[in-house]
């Protein structure tokens, strides 16, 4: 087994080192927040992700992971380095922030002579080739980009549908196939190639899968002006093995920290590299998507008569998907806050992200039940599929709120149940509703 070093703890950071030493690699995370160090050496996981904690407390029993400040530690303990920190969009552009990889990789070259660094953080083209520079002739760099679905990360971990290696020679590749090498026997693809295409690859992807997300909720919107059915729509298409059915849902649209912000980075480093024309789309892309947000409010302003003043809205959901307590760039917490900012009292609950809500969402009413969230409102609004809310008796629903009026942003609960418990339900891209 290996001696690796994880470079950040944060979602990715933590992840993988725990995922590694489940495997049974001797793992070494580092990072120079102090409070989220001694929380992950007490067993504590600082956000929520299925499976994680538990395994989590496996890995600190069993010895194989440990947690440090030290670079000194980092070059004592570890021969792979994997690089894990994060690359937000900037300030005051759509580019990405990649600080917190060149400070790392500084550090890394001052301490470390030998060996190898893995690149898993999502960056723009050509930073692998300068970072591989940075490092010097005998420390190898090889560009392992993540495809990690919040909610799944673990699975996504251990059993990835695919391994892409960027590198300068086979041999590195060599050294991070061992190190998967229990993943690569149960028949996990693996594709060598350069560093620029590993980069690509990860930008490519998520850029396509925001692409089919627009896509449907720009149809969504044609299907609402015409009287047709979004869903049965995309049944149809989807039966068409070149388009497939799989994120052809209408709804809210996409949120996180990673396609919003992935697909601003492409465009600004394709127009950077003089090619932002042949990228145009993903302004369109970006612009579809924050127009279903609005969207959702203008259909609550017009159920409510254009009056918000003296109105509770519940809302269900504030993740930006289910199983996650993620809220950065959420859909269901932006809706929220134009609502509250109109004059409504706004009501929010969701099974996890609570905590993560309550010191900057102060103009917002947390719920910790949705029975809370419930009472008297005039409306509903669901935002995040929560198997939780799809649970929901709507009779029992309909004894709690004001009105029984539902906006269903996700276009998954059971219209028959709800309209036979007296409810009103909208739906987006669908007749009737």
């Amino acid at each position: 087994m290996a001696r690796l070093s994880v470079i950040g703890a944060g979602y990715l950071g933590v992840t993988h080192a725990v995922c590694m030493a489940h495997l049974g690699h001797t793992v070494t995370v580092i990072d120079t927040d102090h409070s989220k160090l001694a929380k992950l050496e007490a067993g504590v996981v600082p956000f929520h992700e299925p499976a994680l904690a538990e395994m989590l407390k496996e890995t600190l029993a069993s010895g194989r992971l440990h947690f440090t400040s030290s670079w000194e530690d980092i070059a004592k303990n570890a021969d792979i380095h994997f690089l894990c920190v994060g690359t937000p969009q900037q300030a005051d552009s759509g580019a990405a922030d990649l600080s917190q990889v060149r400070s790392a990789v500084s550090s890394l070259a001052q301490h470390v002579t030998s060996g190898v660094v893995v690149g898993k953080s999502t960056v723009p083209v050509g930073t692998a080739a300068s970072l591989a520079d940075q490092l010097g002739a005998d420390v190898h760099l090889v560009w392992n980009p993540e495809f990690l679905r919040e909610g799944f990360a673990v699975e996504d971990t251990l059993h990835p549908d695919r391994i892409v290696l960027g590198v300068r020679n086979a041999a590195d590749a060599d050294v991070v196939k061992d190190v998967y090498k229990e993943t690569i026997a149960a028949r996990t693809p693996v594709l060598e190639t350069d560093y620029a295409t590993a980069e690509l690859v990860k930008v490519a992807a998520n850029a396509f899968l925001a692409t089919k997300i627009s896509f449907i909720n720009a149809f969504a919107d044609l299907a609402d002006t015409v009287g047709a059915d979004i869903t049965a729509l995309a049944d149809a298409i989807g039966h068409d093995t070149r388009i497939g059915r799989r994120f052809l849902n209408a709804g809210v649209g996409f949120g996180g920290g990673c396609l919003p912000k992935d697909i601003r980075a492409l465009h600004a480093r394709a127009t950077e590299l003089g090619v932002g024309e042949q990228f145009e789309f993903l302004a369109a892309v970006d612009a579809v998507n924050e127009s279903r947000r609005a969207t959702v409010v203008e259909r609550t302003v017009l159920a409510l008569d254009g009056q918000l003043e003296h109105k509770v809205i519940a809302i269900l959901g504030a993740a930006f998907k289910p199983d996650s307590d993620d809220i950065r760039d959420s859909p269901a917490l932006h809706i929220a806050h134009e609502l509250a900012d109109a004059g409504a009292t706004v009501k929010v609950h969701d099974p996890v992200a609570i905590p993560a809500l309550r010191e900057k969402h102060s103009t917002l009413v947390l719920c910790e039940s949705i029975d809370v969230a419930l009472a008297d409102a005039d409306i509903v609004l669901h935002l995040t599929e929560w198997r939780d809310y799809r649970e929901v008796d709507p009779a029992h629903a309909g004894s709690l709120v004001r009105n029984k009026m539902i906006i269903d942003g996700r276009n998954v609960l059971d219209l028959s149940a709800w309209s036979a418990a007296g409810w009103s339900v909208t739906y987006l891209g669908k007749p009737g509703s």
